[in-house]
């Protein structure tokens, strides 16, 4: 089965980007069976958050994506997998007969249309679990506790910053079986959660060797995932991060798309592995040990005299204009021994140059020249 091509047949095209809201998907839902599509309540705003039932299998899967609000790329995923469902092919058939979905494919569109983690009262929806004080979160567990699944998929993104380990590479994927203890036991629900994302690792190493994550499992009562777990229901985190010049998710987006094809069948299938809790122990763990731009070797003052130092730069995401622009500014100078870049320049020594000021700052913006030559623009060496 060719994963890559599947998703290339059924990406929507008319849903790309970092901006992902309501609007964005409006086609989408009004191509699907009105059968398909309900409206579970509303937002603080009152803006709809919509559910999508599909499959007549045994085995129940509750997905959900975009709970915060600026975190959209397995909301595309999501959007993707439900075009794939929607198609003849013999494997999309096999889903459907297998499984009973529910997805809520973008539970915070508050949060999406101002292009912030938390809801409109200024509420991070996933630290509500327990109180569930917003609308958003009431929605969330009356369709939980309806539904009753068998298996949860929870879908985020996570910063530019996480490293998979100290392999020097960015965390591309990553997952986590939410602990639901303050122990961080592994119990009989636990482990089924563990078994999905081992398969879900084990196919994605074929695509992104080494760039696979594992999420921190403290625990947390307020966090949906933990909660879920907690409830005895088997529960997935799964996060998208960054690839690769692909600050637009476009790419991180097909393999999270793989990483749900592969999870959901595995949880039916009977040759998966069982309780191998040391493969996914073995995956390593999300450090934040990346920045954006990594500025190696400058020449700049300290203290009333020149030394040769290391700083970075580090993404902001700004809406303008219903667009995402990412404006670089600089966030740490030092030794940076620990730290790697998506972007690296060795600078050789040159001197630091910006409006006359002859050291970089933590909190400016990345724009400077090198020998008053080389010219860099919000992080970027353009001449």
């Amino acid at each position: 089965m060719n994963y890559e091509q599947l998703h290339q047949e059924n990406k929507a095209q008319n849903v790309q980007g970092r901006y992902i809201t309501l609007s964005h998907l409006s086609d989408f839902l009004a191509e699907l069976p009105s059968s398909m599509v309900s409206v579970l309540g509303y937002s603080v705003q009152n803006q709809p958050i919509y559910a999508l039932r599909m499959g007549t299998g045994k085995t129940k899967v509750f997905m959900w994506s975009q709970m915060h609000g600026n975190e959209s790329t397995t909301t595309k995923a999501v959007v993707d997998f439900v075009r794939f469902l929607q198609g003849k092919s013999v494997l999309a058939i096999e889903f459907l007969s297998q499984v009973d979905f529910l997805l809520l494919p973008l539970v915070n569109p508050d949060g999406a249309l101002a292009y912030t983690r938390e809801n409109a009262n200024g509420i991070d929806l996933n630290r509500d679990a327990q109180d569930r004080t917003q609308p958003e979160s009431q929605v969330l567990r009356k369709a939980f506790d309806d539904f009753t699944p068998d298996f949860c998929f929870n879908l985020h993104d996570q910063r530019t910053i996480f490293g998979a380990g100290l392999s020097g590479n960015p965390a591309t994927v990553s997952f986590l079986a939410p602990s639901y203890n303050e122990e961080r036991e592994f119990n009989e629900t636990r482990m089924k959660a563990v078994d999905v994302i081992n398969a879900m690792t084990t196919k994605l190493q074929q695509y992104i060797p080494n760039q696979i994550g594992r999420f921190d499992d403290g625990y947390n009562s307020n966090c949906i995932g933990d909660t879920f777990q907690f409830l005895g229901v088997p529960t997935i985190l799964v996060e998208a991060g960054h690839f690769p010049d692909d600050y637009e998710r476009e790419t991180t987006r097909k393999y999270i798309f793989i990483a749900l094809l592969t999870g959901v069948k595995s949880i039916y299938e009977i040759d998966i592995v069982r309780n191998n809790i040391d493969k996914y122990m073995n995956i390593p763990q999300n450090i934040p040990n990346f920045y954006d731009f990594v500025y190696k070797n400058i020449k700049f003052y300290c203290d009333d005299s020149k030394i040769i130092s290391n700083f970075a730069a580090q993404y902001k995401e700004v809406l303008q204009d219903h667009c995402i622009q990412f404006r670089a500014y600089i966030s740490a100078i030092g030794e940076l021994d620990t730290y790697f870049g998506h972007i690296t320049y060795d600078c050789k020594g040159q001197e630091y140059f910006a409006n006359g000021v002859l050291a970089p700052k933590v909190g400016e913006e990345a724009t400077f020249m090198l020998n008053e030559q080389s010219s860099f623009e919000n992080g970027c060496l353009t001449s």
